[in-house]
């Protein structure tokens, strides 16, 4: 029997949706408001889910401890209040979009499952706009 356990988190962080290859009239074209110079900032709110079977020795799929501290720490401590573009390293080169938010988090979180659990990451930029990705 697989039964899915699951965390809400958030983090506050600023970025700026931009490609250097481009012009400003195109990156403004594509992203908007989102291209803006000096950057915007957005309450993320994350849903982190492990799927997986129930231990018989603990009745857990995993720890909620594990997971809360897990996600503190590669997640929370790692992108709260920084600046996505120049602090966090992950998006040095990679332009952070949603999308390319969410499958961060999600490799970030995964490489510390057990092989037998499924992971899926739900990553709400606003409250009406949301990600999903479960590493397919």
């Amino acid at each position: 029997m697989k039964v899915t356990v699951s965390r809400k988190a958030h983090f506050n962080a600023a970025h700026r949706l931009y490609r250097s290859d481009w012009d400003d009239e195109r990156n403004n074209s594509v992203f908007g408001k989102c291209s803006n110079k000096n950057f915007h900032g957005h309450n993320y709110e994350l849903i982190v889910s492990v799927r997986g079977e129930i231990d018989s020795e603990t009745g857990y799929v995993i720890d909620m401890k594990t997971l809360k501290d897990l996600i503190k720490f590669e997640i929370e401590e790692a992108f709260d209040h920084k600046n996505l573009n120049i602090e966090v390293s992950d998006f040095q080169n990679l332009n952070p979009t949603a999308e390319n938010i969410v499958v961060v988090i999600y490799n970030k979180l995964f490489k510390h499952m057990q092989d037998d659990h499924d992971l899926e990451v739900v990553l709400y930029e606003t409250p009406r706009n949301f990600v999903k990705y479960s590493g397919q």
